[in-house]
């Protein structure tokens, strides 16, 4: 009893009323992320293997009562899914799909090709020794993702079918796979998706989207697509964003895409606090910078200062979400808690970033209940 009067006090004095709606498996009335947002997106994180195999229930009643969506961080890519050409192993991405499906969670297949995180087997010699050529590296291609996407057919709601293909200034990768097949590969990999699983939903996936020359890239890609009438649901912008990001250059690629006739999804959010070694901040996961205890500044805590600057900047975020749910179909957090996020390993090892909803101890962070207030009283700019 005393339990609930503390969450229903707690709830007063944020400003939640009785007015508010109280779903059936949540009589306290606790204000959770993917209900919130029920009607206006999915709300999701990235997990794996070892998120399932956690022992510490708080975790999973985190994971189970915040959100409303799933993808596998790691368990779908290539190198997981077939380490060995022909020989596939979906053990991971099983366990996350009957995870998902125990917690009534809808599952995003992520990815079918990278040029990151691929077996060496894709682009290697052929079994006499000749070096991959267009025709070998296709039907690699095609079996590939013929395996993977049968196999969770009806299982996932759709696919990041290509995954960072376009460079920050509008320019093709250079990866093995654009160097033997040229910009057709994309084109191919959505053909292939769409053959092994017709009813799935087909995304294109990248960072940096606050690039203005990405973003006419990636409408480029969508006009190309749809011309050769290639199914094409989504752009998954990653939204990988430090509290540097031009959010008004992030909300017009939302509205360009939009107005290509495509939904929209923020597909792999954190907000960074750290200081960016670089010049210019990305996600190229290949980035890598020798360790400076500068460029690690927070070791023993977020200061208030730090704090208020990620709060205020996540509620601009969504702000501009909500401004814009009718085009934005899930938001996804790339991690659970700040513990278990890949920024404190990238792009400097063993740093101590900040940069999800949940800290360290699972619990919210404090700006996390003033966007919930902000979403229930409906105060946003339009």
């Amino acid at each position: 009893m005393h339990h609930i009067f503390t969450i229903l006090s707690l709830g007063i004095l944020l400003g939640f009323t009785s007015d508010d709606k109280i779903c059936p498996e949540n009589p306290q009335g606790i204000h959770y992320l993917k209900d919130i947002f029920a009607d206006d997106f999915l709300v999701g994180t990235a997990i794996d293997y070892g998120e399932i195999r956690d022992t510490t229930n708080i975790l999973h009643e985190l994971i189970r009562n915040e959100f409303s969506a799933v993808v596998c961080e790691n368990s779908m890519k290539a190198d997981h899914t077939e380490p060995q050409e022909g020989i596939f192993n979906f053990r991971g991405g099983d366990a996350v799909v009957c995870y998902a499906e125990r917690n009534g969670q809808t599952v995003t297949g992520h990815c079918l090709v990278w040029h990151s995180q691929c077996p060496a087997w894709m682009f290697g010699p052929d079994s006499c020794g000749n070096p991959v050529d267009r025709d070998i590296l296709i039907r690699r291609m095609r079996n590939h993702i013929y395996g993977v996407c049968a196999h969770y057919r009806g299982k996932v709601k759709g696919w990041d079918v290509v995954n960072e293909a376009i460079e920050g200034d509008g320019s093709w990768r250079n990866s093995p796979y654009y160097r033997i097949l040229g910009d057709e590969f994309i084109p191919l990999a959505f053909q292939f998706a769409h053959e092994a699983d017709p009813d799935a939903e087909l995304y294109y996936n990248d960072y940096g989207m606050d690039s203005p020359r990405k973003r006419e890239a990636v409408v480029r890609l969508i006009r190309t697509l749809k011309a050769r009438g290639l199914r094409f649901d989504a752009v998954g912008m990653q939204s990988h964003l430090s509290l540097w990001t031009d959010l008004s250059e992030y909300e017009k690629s939302i509205e360009a895409f939009a107005a290509e006739g495509v939904k929209v999804m923020a597909t792999e959010l954190d907000v960074s606090v750290l200081p960016w070694p670089g010049e210019m901040p990305n996600a190229d996961i290949s980035t890598n910078f020798e360790y400076q205890e500068k460029y690690n500044p927070y070791r023993d805590g977020l200061p208030n200062d730090i704090l208020a600057q990620q709060a205020d900047f996540y509620r601009q975020l969504f702000a501009i979400y909500r401004r814009h749910s009718a085009d934005i179909t899930r938001v996804t957090f790339w991690g659970v808690h700040d513990g278990t996020s890949w920024l404190n390993n990238f792009p400097i090892h063993g740093r101590t970033n900040y940069p999800l909803f949940f800290d360290r101890s699972l619990q919210r962070k404090p700006f996390v209940d003033d966007i919930i207030r902000d979403a229930l009283s409906n105060s946003y700019s339009k």
